[in-house]
C-alpha cells in the first residue's frame, strides 16, 4: 500500500532560524565596521588608540553576557521549546539594536551616552547567547539525520550573507557620503537597516512549528534542569565542543570582522576598499559553507574539522605578510576571498557536530555554552586583543600569533573528540553517520 505522506521538507524551518543568524551576524559586524566613528562618537579620547581601544572593548563587553544568555535562553530551549527561544532571542536583539540606532552622542548627553551603548551590546550579547543553541538544536532537529551538516551549515552559510550585506551597507555609504555625514548620521542608516530585517525574522518564527525531537521528548522526558546535567554528565563534551570552536572563531573575528579595521588603521587602504574586501570574504563563505557542510555528511565532521583547522593555523601568518609586503587593494582582495573559503572549511561542520555530541533533552543549552563560552573568550575580545598586541608590541603582524595559538588548542580537542568517538562515549555522532570522522 502505497503511503500519502509527503517527505518532510525542512526549508521552512532552516530560513526561520537563518534569519535571525542573518541579523544577529549583521549587527555585530555593523559595530565592528563602525569601530572608529563610534569610538570618535561615544568614547571621545585625545588619543586616537585610546578611543579605539574603549570602542572595541565594548564590542567585546557584549560577549561577557553571552554566556548568561546561552545558559538561560539555552535552558528555555530545552524546557519550552526550540521556537519559543528562538522567538524570544529576535526580539531582544532588535531592541538593542534600536538602542544604538538612535542614541545620543557623548556630546549630546555626556557619560549616559556610552552607557546607552553599552546596555544595548549586553542584551545584543544576551540574545545572540540564546541564539546559536536553539536555532542550530531546530535546524538538525528538523533535517534528515544524514544531512544534518548540510542543513546545519546554512546557519553559517547566512553569516557570509550578513557579511556581504552589511560591509555592502558600509561600503556604499562611505562612497556616497562624506567623512562629515558619516560621522553625523550616516552610521545610524546602517543599524537602522538591521531594524528592517528584524521584523521579517520575528514574524516568521512566531509561525513556525515546534521540532519533532522535542515534540518526542514529552513533559517527563525534558531536563528540570538542563543546566545541571550540561554540567554534570556532559561537561567533558561541552569542554571540548568549546575547545573545538577557540581557533575557528578567532579566525573569523581577526580576518574579517577586524579585518577592515585593521586595513584603514595598519595598511592605509581606504574604507570603501576594505569594506569591499569583506564583501567578498561574506560571499565565499556563503557560497562555500553548504559545499563543506555537504562534505561534512559524507567524509565526517570531525575529519573535516581536522583538516579545516590545521589549514588555520598554517595560512594566518602568510596572509599578514602577504597584506604588509604589498597593501594594496588587489591583495586585499585575493587575501580576504581565500579568507571566506577558510572560514567556510572551519566554520560549517562546527553547528552539526556540537549537535551531535549532546542529546536532545540538553541539546539547546550544550550547544549555546559550549559555543558562546568559547566565541566570548577567542572571539569577542579578539579585536580588544589585536589592536593592543599591535600597539604594545609595534608588529603589524602580531594577530596572527594569536590565531595560531588558538588553532593549537583546537587540533588537540578536535583529537580529543575523535578518541572519545572511538571509545564510544559520544553515541550522537555514531548515530548521525560521522563515525568515519573518528579515524581521522
Amino acid at each position: 500500500m502505497t503511503s500519502n505522506i509527503k517527505p518532510h521538507n525542512p526549508w521552512r524551518e532552516i530560513c526561520a532560524a537563518s534569519i535571525g543568524n542573518a541579523l544577529e551576524f549583521y549587527d555585530l559586524l555593523i559595530y565592528g565596521y563602525f569601530a572608529i566613528v563610534i569610538g570618535q562618537l561615544f568614547f571621545p579620547s585625545h588619543d586616537a588608540t585610546t578611543s579605539l581601544l574603549l570602542s572595541v572593548g565594548t564590542f567585546g563587553i557584549s560577549f561577557v553576557t553571552r554566556p548568561l544568555g546561552s545558559i538561560i535562553l539555552g535552558s528555555y530551549a530545552d524546557r519550552a521549546g526550540r521556537k519559543a527561544s528562538l522567538t524570544v532571542s529576535i526580539a531582544l536583539m532588535m531592541l538593542g539594536t534600536a538602542m544604538i540606532a538612535f542614541a545620543p552622542t557623548y556630546a549630546q548627553i555626556g557619560i549616559a551616552s556610552p552607557l546607552i551603548i553599552i546596555v544595548a551590546r549586553m542584551l545584543q550579547g544576551f540574545s545572540t547567547g540564546g541564539e546559536f543553541g536553539a536555532a542550530t538544536a531546530f535546524m538538525v532537529e528538523h533535517a534528515d539525520a544524514k544531512r544534518r551538516g548540510f542543513f546545519a551549515s546554512w546557519q553559517m552559510s547566512t553569516q557570509g550573507l550578513a557579511t556581504v550585506l552589511a560591509a555592502g551597507v558600509s561600503a556604499l555609504l562611505s562612497m556616497l557620503l562624506t567623512a562629515d555625514q558619516l560621522s553625523a548620521w550616516g552610521w545610524r542608516i546602517a543599524f537602522a537597516v538591521g531594524l528592517l530585517i528584524g521584523p521579517v525574522g520575528l514574524y516568521i518564527r512566531r509561525n513556525i512549528d515546534e521540532t519533532a525531537d522535542f515534540k518526542k521528548l514529552g513533559e517527563k522526558q525534558r531536563e528540570k534542569s538542563p543546566l545541571r546535567e550540561v554540567f554534570g554528565r556532559d561537561r567533558a563534551n561541552m569542554l571540548l565542543g568549546a575547545g573545538v570552536v577557540a581557533a575557528a572563531t578567532a579566525f573569523n573575528y581577526v580576518h574579517k570582522l577586524y579585518m577592515p579595521t585593521y586595513a584603514v588603521k595598519q595598511l592605509h587602504i581606504p574604507a570603501t576598499s576594505s569594506f569591499i574586501g569583506a564583501v567578498v570574504t561574506g560571499v565565499m563563505l556563503m557560497i562555500a559553507a553548504p559545499v563543506v557542510g555537504h562534505l561534512s555528511d559524507k567524509f565526517g565532521r570531525i575529519r573535516v574539522m581536522l583538516w579545516a583547522l590545521i589549514l588555520v593555523g598554517v595560512t594566518t601568518y602568510p596572509l599578514f605578510v602577504l597584506l604588509n609586503r604589498y597593501p594594496t587593494f588587489q591583495t586585499l582582495l585575493m587575501v580576504q576571498a581565500l579568507v571566506g573559503l577558510l572560514i567556510a572549511v572551519s566554520l560549517a561542520p562546527l553547528p552539526a557536530l556540537l549537535a551531535d555530541i549532546f542529546p536532545t533533552s540538553t541539546r539547546g543549552t550544550g550547544l549555546a555554552l559550549s559555543y558562546n563560552f568559547s566565541v566570548t573568550l577567542f572571539g569577542g575580545f579578539a579585536p580588544l586583543i589585536v589592536t593592543w598586541l599591535i600597539d604594545a608590541t609595534q608588529n603589524k603582524l602580531a594577530p596572527s600569533f594569536y590565531v595560531m595559538a588558538t588553532a593549537v588548542l583546537s587540533i588537540s580537542a578536535v583529537i580529543s573528540l575523535g578518541r572519545r568517538v572511538r571509545a564510544g562515549k559520544i553515541a550522537g555522532i555514531a548515530q548521525h553517520g560521522s563515525t568515519r570522522a573518528s579515524k581521522a
